[in-house]
């Protein structure tokens, strides 16, 4: 059967199950718009190509399959760099398909030329730039199959458009062996030394943390660890990229650990003398000052990628495997710690001495941002989906909501991505439609894709966006305060400018405000009221307020510092 190029890479995404693209078309991806109207993929028509990539992320990151964005060349592969980065850090699966011009053209900067290659090469797993139409059905399913195992990451491929418009014989590969995988091997044969080593330390520990990362939700390994947990009764910390992995609500989760972590969690590592790391990276972020963190601690590392391996912190013993693999082994093995009740008493000292907290008002007119997100959270269904922005409103998303399942939390970490949590929101309710989707946004991030809004409304996919506004760049607003002798620089931005109710509106979406307690109540019930259209909720919240708990950068985490409210007596 002949098919165009064009025809081959639509076919090739049915032929790997793909429901939804994301993408905005233009001239050199433009043969391809044509195959895709017969096809039964859906296709989202964004508004910007950074809100295409987001999307995917979010699709991915809500149901775990690969997300899929395709866009033109030139500016049209530039502006989809930085979800290619934030899913590279973030190991998140995507298969992103740009446009190129025509072969003989590539090297002679042609109109929307662009090395997007190279410019990708340092932050994808792989990338492909199809020479010859024979080569599509090939190319594509080896980036499904590069991008979702191992450590999952994005895959791109770029794809000219005199192949797109060339005939190939239809073909589709039967197995791995006829994938292009250029000696890449994935599949992992655990090394039970390693097992029994790791077993043996846990064997003598006296006070254990299981510091579980982001990999632990790649391998779909909540109920193991939850399980393993359980069992040894160990205490577990779990970092923003696992939020969920892990129910909040049990007794043995201490919370979030790094730079504003719990006390209990970033203390609960410090002190430590075992530290088992379920894919967590020891990103800089947990760690503070890396000499100090965790030092009498042995430390068991458990990845996908052995790059990680003694990376950051020297591994005691290092285990390559996915982290279901690893604690099917270890609960094999009977691995068990020592007494663990004087830890544990130890633990709950200072859980019940310093909780998170925020400064209490007798005020009906201030809002408080934790307090704004406690509230949606009790208005909201079990199973509700969260998107987040970067910045503070993150931070107390991540803390004040409660996440009892995975794939819950949806949010930028290793890239720390400004306006990754509206179109984040739009891909996970495109993959979950059933699901409500809330977005807890800040008024800088809002700012840099609320455009998609008009995508949600036009596409379908309505979602709850709560803009927490306090008129200024709050993260940096902090730092300014506390580490620049409040010398404000470049971080106010005006509450009323834009006017965001207005601007809901104009996207087609409801657009409410709330600047007291009732207005805040009547605000999240009539969000939640409304399923069939984006709300958007201007929430006026105080510029002074900060996030604790709280480490400086490059400071050590035993010099924590806990909301005023408390002092700390170590």
């Amino acid at each position: 059967m002949k098919l165009t190029g064009a025809q081959a890479l639509i076919k090739s995404l049915e032929q790997e199950g793909v429901e939804i693209i994301f993408g905005l078309p233009g001239g050199a991806i433009l043969p391809v718009y044509d195959p895709i109207r017969d096809s039964s993929i859906r296709h989202v028509l964004v508004r910007h190509e950074q809100g295409a990539g987001h999307m995917a992320e979010g699709y991915a990151l809500a149901t775990g399959k690969p997300g899929v964005a395709m866009v033109t060349s030139g500016p049209g592969a530039t502006n989809i760099v930085t979800p290619i980065a934030n899913a590279h850090m973030d190991s998140t699966p995507l298969v992103v398909i740009t446009g190129q011009v025509a072969s003989a053209s590539i090297g002679t900067d042609a109109f929307q030329e662009c090395d997007i290659t190279g410019i990708t090469m340092g932050i994808t797993k792989h990338n492909f730039l199809i020479t010859h139409a024979d080569e599509i059905p090939r190319v594509v399913a080896s980036a499904f199959y590069i991008a979702t195992t191992g450590r999952p990451g994005p895959v791109l491929i770029d794809f000219p458009k005199d192949i797109a418009q060339s005939e190939m014989e239809w073909w589709y590969p039967e197995s791995i062996e006829e994938y292009d995988l250029l000696g890449y091997k994935p599949e992992i044969i655990l090394d039970q030394s390693s097992i029994d080593e790791a077993v043996a330390l846990i064997s003598q520990a006296e006070r254990p943390v299981l510091y579980v990362g982001g990999g632990t939700l790649k391998s779909n390994a909540s109920q193991q660890l939850i399980a393993f947990a359980e069992r040894t009764k160990m205490p577990v910390v779990t970092t923003l990229m696992a939020r969920g992995a892990f129910p909040d609500s049990h007794p043995q989760h201490l919370g979030m650990p790094g730079m504003h972590g719990t006390y209990s969690a970033v203390t609960a590592i410090q002190k430590s003398d075992l530290l088992i790391s379920l894919g967590a990276r020891f990103d800089d972020r947990v760690t503070g000052k890396i000499s100090a963190f965790a030092a009498g601690a042995k430390i068991i590392h458990v990845d996908i990628d052995p790059a990680e391996f003694n990376k950051v912190k020297v591994a005691t013993v290092a285990v390559r495997s996915d982290i279901a693999t690893a604690l099917a082994a270890f609960d094999a093995a009977k691995a068990m710690p020592k007494n663990l009740d004087p830890w544990w008493e130890v633990l709950t000292g200072w859980r019940e001495k310093y909780p998170l907290v925020y400064a209490p008002t007798d005020d009906p007119a201030l809002l408080r941002p934790q307090e704004i997100i406690e509230a949606i959270a009790a208005a909201s269904k079990p199973g509700t989906i969260v998107s987040s922005g970067v910045g503070q409103h993150q931070m107390w998303a991540s803390h004040f909501w409660k996440f009892e399942e995975p794939r819950t939390w949806i949010n930028s970490g290793g890239a720390g991505t400004m306006g990754f949590g509206v179109p984040a929101a739009i891909g996970a309710k495109a993959a979950m439609p059933d699901r409500d989707v809330w977005c807890i946004d800040g008024d800088g991030c809002f700012q840099m894709t609320a455009q998609e809004i008009v995508t949600a409304t036009s596409e379908g996919f309505p979602i709850k966006v709560a803009i927490l506004n306090n008129a200024y760049l709050g993260m940096v607003r902090q730092w300014q305060e506390m580490f620049y002798e409040e010398r404000f620089s470049e971080v106010f931005l005006d509450a009323d400018l834009p006017d965001y109710v207005k601007w809901a509106e104009s996207m087609g979406a409801v657009g409410l405000r709330a600047r007291t307690i009732e207005e805040m109540h009547e605000a999240i019930r009539q969000a939640n009221e409304i399923n069939d259209r984006t709300v958007v909720i201007d929430f006026r919240t105080p510029a002074s307020e900060k996030v604790f708990p709280m480490v400086a950068a490059g400071a050590s985490n035993d010099d924590i510092m806990v909301h005023p409210l408390q002092e700390v007596k170590n």
